[in-house]
């Protein structure tokens, strides 16, 4: 456990809390994938998932050594704290969406299914945009998603803040 807390740079225990959360996910997300896509055999899907865990933690781990020089971060541990931020807000923004889609009165039968679509990304685009900030706030975030945000907008050809 010494080595762990070292490795991550965490100093208090509380700290903890993010990389258990982000295990959690990942095991959560490996669940849903192969109970999803693979057949009703359940050791099938129990070892499946274990392969997909496996996989998508080696996958984590390479973008999260890609990533450390690029965002200025204190700790290391902090990494894992703005990959749930992006987990929870993409989660979100759809749970978000697809509410004011229905209310607005957007719907596949009195649209082009394309242009459904197309509504529905940037609605969602939206929304992603004002969780992402709010929920980098709630995670004590706030000022590297408030420039990652500005960075984006910037980026989308919206030029309303200065870097």
């Amino acid at each position: 456990m010494k080595e762990f807390k070292e490795n991550w740079e965490i100093q208090q225990n509380w700290q903890l809390l993010f990389p258990l959360f982000g295990l959690l996910g990942l095991g959560y997300t490996s669940y849903k994938i192969c109970f999803n896509l693979l057949p009703d055999n359940r050791i099938l899907q129990v070892l499946g998932a274990f392969l997909v865990f496996f996989v998508l933690l080696k996958l984590t781990l390479y973008i999260f050594k890609k990533l450390e020089d690029k965002w200025i971060l204190t700790y290391r541990w902090e990494m894992i704290r703005v990959f749930i931020v992006f987990a929870v807000t993409g989660s979100s923004s759809l749970y978000v969406s697809r509410p004011i889609i229905t209310w607005l009165g957007i719907t596949k039968e009195n649209l082009n299914v394309f242009i459904y679509w197309l509504l529905f990304i940037i609605i969602g685009l939206i929304f992603y945009q004002i969780l992402l900030v709010s929920f980098g706030w709630l995670f004590g975030q706030f000022k590297f998603f408030w420039e990652f945000e500005k960075k984006m907008l910037n980026r989308m050809g919206i030029k309303i803040f200065k870097n």
